[in-house]
C-alpha cells in the first residue's frame, strides 16, 4: 500500500499523455527501458513506538481517585521494530522482522519495586500478497497475509522486589512489559486503499493475532489462584482513514483516520484461562509520510478517545472487575528503504 500512498492515480488517454510528453531528450541522456523496467526487491524498514501509561480505567470509568492519592502505576514502553521484505513479484512478497523491547514499570503493590526489561520480543515470518496486480492506472486493490509468530522473546523476565512483607524478593515483572508470550502463534491481516475524487486516497489495514496456548506457566505473583500464571492471548489491530497528497510539497502526504487495538476476553482458539487484562483503546490517528530520494519517512501519533478495561474470564470466575493502565498517546515513527 506504500506504493499507493506515494503514488497517485492517473487513468490518462494516448492523447493526455502525448500532450505532457515534454521536450525531446538527448540520446545520451535518455533512460532506457530495461533500466525502467529495474526494479529494487528488498525492502528495509525501522519502526519505533513511545507509550507511556498511567490513567487507570475499569471498563470505560476512569479510577481518578488512584492519581489523586498517588498510587497510579506507570509503565513506559520503548518499541523498535526491524524488518525486511523481499519481492517476489509485482504481487507476492515475503516478510520478516524482529522487535527489540524497552520497557519499565514502577509497581506500588507487592510484589513492589522498579522493573525494568530489555531485549528481543517474538519475532515473526509471513507471507503477503495483492488480490490485483499493482498498476498506477488501477483505482483500488486490497492484499491479504498470514505470518507465524515465534516465542523468541522472554516470557518471564524479572526483577528485585518486595513482597508484601516487604521481605526482598526476585519477582516476575509484570506482563504488561514482558518481551514475549512464551506461545507460538500466527496472525492474519489485510491492507486495502482506494483513490476518491479530488486527490482523496481511503486506506484500512488490519490483522489479528491468534495465540492458541492457553497458559505459558509463568508465575504472575499475583495472590488469586486463578490467576497464578500469565494468559497467552490474542491481540488486534485495525486502522481506516483517508490520505492526500500535499499540493506544491513533493513528496509529503496527510493523513488522518481511527485505529482500535486491543486484547479479547476470549481467544478465538484455545482456551483463555490465567492472567490477563481484557480491553481495547479507540484513538484517533493523525499523522503524515514524507517520500524523498527512495527513503520513506513517517510520523503518526494516535490520541486515545475510548478506553475500555473488560471483565476477564477469572474475573468472572470471581465476580470482580480488573483494572487496567491505558495510554493517553502513542509516538510512532516510521522509516523504509528500498534497495
Amino acid at each position: 500500500m506504500l506504493g499507493a500512498l506515494c503514488g497517485t492515480w492517473h487513468p490518462k488517454s494516448r492523447t493526455d499523455v502525448e500532450n505532457t510528453a515534454g521536450p525531446e531528450v538527448p540520446e545520451g541522456e535518455r533512460i532506457t527501458a530495461a533500466e525502467v523496467q529495474k526494479t529494487s526487491p528488498w525492502t528495509f524498514s525501522m519502526g519505533y513506538r513511545f507509550q507511556p501509561s498511567s490513567r487507570h480505567f475499569v471498563g470505560t470509568v476512569e479510577q481518578v481517585q488512584r492519581e489523586i492519592t498517588g498510587n497510579q502505576i506507570q509503565n513506559t514502553y520503548h518499541l523498535f521494530d526491524f524488518a525486511i521484505e523481499r519481492q517476489l513479484s509485482s504481487r507476492f512478497s515475503v516478510t520478516a522482522s524482529l522487535p527489540v523491547v524497552l520497557a519499565y514499570r514502577n509497581q506500588l503493590y507487592a510484589p513492589k519495586g522498579e522493573y525494568r526489561v530489555r531485549g528481543i520480543g517474538d519475532m515473526t515470518a509471513g507471507v503477503r500478497g495483492w488480490v490485483l496486480k499493482p498498476s498506477s492506472e488501477r483505482r483500488g486493490n486490497i492484499a491479504f497475509g498470514v505470518s507465524l509468530k515465534m516465542p523468541t522473546g522472554k516470557p518471564d523476565s524479572t526483577g528485585a522486589a518486595l513482597d508484601s512483607k516487604n521481605n526482598p524478593i526476585i519477582a516476575t515483572a509484570d506482563q504488561s512489559i514482558q518481551l514475549g508470550d512464551g506461545g507460538w502463534g500466527f496472525a492474519l491481516d489485510s491492507q486495502a486503499y482506494i483513490h476518491l475524487k479530488w486527490g482523496f486516497m481511503a486506506y484500512e489495514t488490519g490483522s489479528y493475532l491468534f495465540n492458541p496456548r492457553d497458559t505459558n506457566g509463568v508465575a504472575s505473583f499475583r495472590t488469586r489462584p486463578l490467576e497464578a500464571v500469565f494468559s497467552v492471548s490474542d491481540q488486534y489491530l485495525a486502522r481506516g482513514g483517508i490520505a492526500r497528497a500535499v499540493p506544491k510539497v513533493p513528496g509529503l502526504i496527510i493523513t488522518f483516520g481511527g485505529r482500535m487495538e486491543g486484547v479479547p476476553v476470549r481467544d478465538l482458539l484455545g482456551k483463555s484461562n490465567g492472567f490477563r487484562r481484557p480491553g481495547y483503546a479507540i484513538s484517533g490517528d493523525p499523522g503524515f509520510m514524507y517520500t524523498r530520494w527512495g527513503y520513506v519517512f513517517s510520523v503518526n501519533v494516535p490520541w486515545a478517545i475510548e478506553r475500555n478495561r473488560r471483565t476477564s474470564v477469572t474475573d468472572y470466575q470471581a465476580h470482580i472487575h480488573g483494572d487496567a493502565a491505558f495510554a493517553d498517546y502513542a509516538v510512532n515513527l516510521g522509516f523504509s528503504k528500498r534497495f
